[in-house]
């Protein structure tokens, strides 16, 4: 049997177009494939990704002290009026933790002070998946929504066996600016856990001390939120993460530079 390609003047024109806002505190960029991208309801989809985003920050930000989360903390909100998502947090930071072995968490010791309840390094990543869920209904879309380096990679109805794969590069954390490898990847998530683009933030929660060394971990597999956890728990202890990763979470795949 021969596969029958079809002459490249009959192939679709499948254009590309980027929506791009500030929230978080970082760029959040929004890449859209179709054949016909100035489509209504990707704009609207598109506001709709901006606004869950919005939302989140509205909540989480430790930055602001209006948030949600700033107001528990203060005790000028009590637990039994907050947002449902704040409680999801919560469990997912506890299974975060159960799950690495301690690698990641989101309880700070602070010296003669109890600990502080910091989300951060999960909530990106499970607002972005919150986010990608308002593109995932739009049909004949592929789309990667980007924020600060952690990704979803997606498409919506009637793109199944036919989206186009998205070449994700994963910067080279020693040389600013080039790039050390490359993954395809047509559904799924990728994020990336370094020193390079925010110094040195990261804490080993075995000693309390931040990891003082350059490198990163890249994580690609189906959910950004365990993506993201990984590639932190693997900056942490490389070699532990591998062997996590293996046993755990056979469906992600680690790249360590």
């Amino acid at each position: 049997m021969t596969a029958i390609t079809a002459p490249l003047a009959l192939r679709p024109i499948i254009e590309r177009r980027a929506f791009v806002e500030i929230i978080m505190g970082m760029p959040i960029s929004l890449h859209i494939k179709a054949i016909d991208v100035q489509r209504a309801d990707i704009e609207q989809a598109a506001a709709n990704v901006f606004a869950t985003l919005r939302k989140v920050d509205d909540l989480f930000s430790l930055w602001r002290s209006d948030s949600e989360l700033s107001l528990l903390q203060a005790g000028a909100v009590i637990a039994g009026e907050a947002h449902e998502w704040q409680a999801e947090i919560v469990d997912l930071c506890l299974e975060a933790e159960e799950r690495t072995g301690g690698l990641f968490t989101a309880w700070r010791n602070h010296e003669g002070a109890r600990p502080a309840y910091d989300p951060t390094g999960l909530v990106k990543g499970w607002a972005v998946e919150q986010a990608a869920a308002m593109l995932r209904v739009v049909p004949g879309i592929s789309f990667c929504l980007n924020a600060g380096g952690d990704m979803v990679i997606g498409h919506g109805p009637g793109m199944r066996g036919v989206a186009p794969a998205w070449t994700i590069g994963i910067e080279d954390p020693r040389q600013p600016d080039a790039i050390a490898a490359t993954v395809e990847v047509v559904e799924g998530a990728v994020a990336t856990s370094g020193s390079r683009a925010r110094g040195a933030h990261i804490t080993d929660p075995r000693t309390g001390a931040v990891v003082c060394r350059d490198g990163s971990a890249t994580v690609v597999g189906p959910s950004l939120v365990w993506a993201d956890v990984w590639a932190t728990a693997a900056f942490v202890d490389p070699t532990w993460a591998r062997e996590l990763i293996a046993g755990e979470a056979s469906a992600y795949s680690l790249t360590v530079l």
